[in-house]
């Protein structure tokens, strides 16, 4: 295919006409992109931002009742967090801290709900085991880390670590190469009012690293200063 400067040159030579070079061009430069929803790995995800709303969303709950992100959120604010799964330990102390600091964003007004890709029967075990109250839902199929921006391909060597030593039962998908790895979202959590419109998101590749409960009450009680 010719460069960009070259197809130009080519085109001033054949002496179309200026209309008719115009729309040739603004096929060539203004082309839809294609961009692969899952990212590559962890660093090159594209979460959505404040000021953005969520998308619309349906999941599956501990009960395998289906539920949609947006409505859900019509309720009340909410604090919605991704994590990897039950099997991953820095989740399950997450899953404790949230826990903790439950009481108090429900004194906010605060609804908090955790997306996950396990199923909802790990979901059941793991909110029946911690003794968890909030809700749990099911992201099995990575849409609602993918259109958050979340998901990404883990590298083959830890697609076979963790299909292994984890015993995980997550589908596997396909890479641009048509390679078969493990997908996963960056932990994140966004908080968001009842408009859908998220006004505060924490996202870091390092899965190692979550957000303290204290930041993450502080920028609850700032989000609803501004509702």
């Amino acid at each position: 295919m010719k460069s960009i400067p070259a197809l130009f040159r080519y085109l001033l030579s054949t002496r179309l006409t200026l209309s008719l070079l115009t729309c040739l061009l603004s096929a060539v430069l203004i082309q839809p992109a294609m961009a692969n929803p899952i990212a590559t790995d962890e660093v090159s995800v594209a979460p959505l931002m404040n000021g953005e709303t969520i998308p619309d969303i349906q999941l599956t709950d501990s009960k395998g009742k289906s539920v949609s992100l947006k409505a859900l959120s019509t309720e009340k604010p909410t604090v919605f967090f991704f994590y990897r799964g039950g099997w991953c330990p820095f989740c399950n102390n997450q899953l404790g801290q949230l826990k903790e600091i439950e009481p108090k964003l429900i004194e906010l007004g605060y609804q908090l709900v955790g997306i996950s890709p396990d199923s909802p029967e790990k979901l059941a075990a793991a909110a029946g085991e911690r003794k968890l109250d909030y809700l749990l839902l099911s992201d099995a199929n990575m849409e609602a880390a993918k259109a958050f921006g979340l998901a990404f391909f883990t590298s083959e060597k830890t697609t076979q670590t963790y299909l292994s030593r984890m015993k995980l039962e997550n589908p596997l998908f396909k890479t641009p190469e048509g390679d078969e790895r493990l997908v996963l979202p960056v932990p994140a959590v966004y908080i968001t009012d009842t408009q859908g419109l998220i006004h505060f998101q924490y996202v870091n590749p390092n899965f190692r690293v979550r957000p303290a409960p204290k930041l993450i009450l502080t920028a609850a009680e700032l989000a609803r200063q501004q509702g």
